[in-house]
């Protein structure tokens, strides 16, 4: 399959960037941005993930989604952002590739090959160590 390059193993990567291949379709529960800017205080409400390191939370417009944990300061129900971050998720089909480049909680941050940005489970895809 001619990728024009994109993924071409010569080129190498910035960081902690990987090459990942979709083995199962996702489809974005929350595709639409839900931005996070550090230093936002956010309510966690008490819904519980499937997915374990993840908070539900809400911003200071009532709007909610879920927050990696490892990205805040719990304080009762409050969450202090400890850095910025998009909650948006990205839907992919197998045989789809991906260039990763955060991974935290079962999930990673992709861009698809049209520059699409969104979070994808982890199992869901098969990724080239960084």
């Amino acid at each position: 399959m001619d990728n024009g390059g994109w993924l071409s193993p010569k080129v190498p990567l910035a960081g902690s960037q990987r090459r990942c291949k979709v083995l199962i379709e996702y489809q974005a529960a929350y595709p639409e941005p839900f931005v996070v800017k550090a230093g936002e205080v956010l309510t966690s409400g008490d819904k519980e993930s499937e997915w374990p390191g993840w908070v539900w939370c809400t911003n200071r417009e009532g709007e909610s989604r879920w927050v990696p944990e490892a990205y805040l300061q719990r304080q009762g129900e409050r969450c202090l952002a400890l850095r910025d971050y998009d909650a948006v998720e990205l839907t992919v089909r197998p045989g789809q590739d991906l260039l990763a480049t955060d991974e935290v909680s079962g999930w990673f941050w992709c861009t698809n090959q049209e520059g699409q940005r969104g979070w994808v489970p982890a199992e869901h895809l098969v990724c080239c160590p960084p």
